[in-house]
C-alpha cells in the first residue's frame, strides 16, 4: 500500500474511493488528522493531510513524528509527499511540477528524530541522498511513460515559516545552491529515513520566490493557472499506481 501525504492545495483526492478513516495514536502525540484508507485508480492507498483537513496547522506546528509513525504502523511500501513550493531557479516558473533530488534544511526547533529520550539509542542515519532512489526512479519513469512535463532534479530548501522569505533570504538560498523553497519537507524526509520508509517529494511550484520573476510573491497559483499542473500531478500518481514498477 502506497501512502500519500497531501500538502497545501492537496488536502484530498477527489478520485479517492474512501473505505474508512482511522484515528491513530502514537508515542509522539496526535497526527495531523485521521488516516484515510481507500482505493485510488483501483489500488489501495492511505492518505493523510499534512496541514489537517481544515488546513489549520502551520508548517512549524505539524507533528511530523506522529504523521510518519502513524504511516509506519500501516506497513506502507513508500510515501509520495506532495508539497507547494516557490521557484528560485529561472526555469522553474509557477505551474512547474518538480521531483527534487536533494535538500537543504533551514528549519529550527522542530522535533527532528524519533530516537529521542534516555531510553533511546543514538542513531545517525545516512542522509546523503534524502529521497529514496528507487521510488524516485519509479515516479520519474511514470512521468516519462505518460509523457508528463515533470522536471527531474532540484535542490529543495526547507525554511521555518509560516511567513514567506525576504528577497535577501532567497538570494542567500540561491547562493547555497537551492532551486525551490518550501516549509514542510523537513523533518519529514529525515523521519521517513529513520523509520525506513521509502520517501519521495513531488512539488508544485505555486509562486516565484521573493524577488524572483515578475509577479508579487503569493502562496497560491491563480485559479486559471491551477488546472494543468494539478492534472499533471494527478496523472502522475495514477500512472505510478497503475503501471508495473
Amino acid at each position: 500500500m502506497l501512502a500519500i501525504i497531501g500538502g497545501s492545495g492537496f488536502a484530498r483526492f477527489p478520485e479517492l474511493e474512501i473505505l474508512h478513516r482511522q484515528v491513530v495514536r502514537t508515542p509522539f502525540g496526535e497526527p495531523s488528522g485521521p488516516l484515510t484508507f481507500g482505493r485510488l485508480y483501483g489500488q489501495p492507498v492511505v492518505f493523510i493531510a499534512r496541514h489537517g483537513y481544515g488546513h489549520s496547522l502551520a508548517p512549524h506546528e505539524i507533528n511530523y513524528r506522529a504523521n510518519l509513525w502513524a504511516l509506519k504502523q500501516q506497513n506502507v511500501r513508500g510515501i509520495v509527499a506532495i508539497g507547494s513550493v516557490g521557484g528560485i531557479r529561472p526555469d522553474l516558473p509557477p505551474g512547474t511540477v518538480v521531483v527534487p533530488h536533494d535538500l537543504i534544511d533551514y528549519t529550527w526547533g522542530r522535533k527532528h528524530t524519533v530516537f529521542e529520550g534516555v531510553d533511546k539509542p543514538v542513531v545517525h542515519v545516512d542522509f546523503t541522498c534524502p529521497y529514496d532512489p528507487a521510488l524516485r526512479h519509479h515516479l520519474l519513469a511514470a512521468a516519462a511513460s505518460a509523457g508528463l512535463p515533470v522536471v527531474d532534479k532540484a535542490v529543495y530548501a526547507c525554511t521555518q515559516g509560516p511567513r514567506l522569505e525576504t528577497a535577501a533570504e532567497i538570494r542567500r538560498l540561491e547562493r547555497d545552491g537551492a532551486d525551490i523553497v518550501g516549509m514542510t519537507g523537513m523533518p519529514e524526509a529525515a523521519l521517513a529515513r529513520e523509520l525506513q520508509i521509502p520517501y519521495v517529494h513531488l512539488c508544485l511550484v505555486v509562486n516565484w520566490a521573493a524577488g524572483k520573476g515578475e509577479s508579487r510573491c503569493t502562496v497560491t497559483l491563480r485559479q486559471d493557472e491551477l488546472g494543468q499542473p494539478i492534472e499533471t500531478m494527478v496523472a502522475l500518481i495514477r500512472t505510478l499506481l497503475t503501471e508495473p514498477n
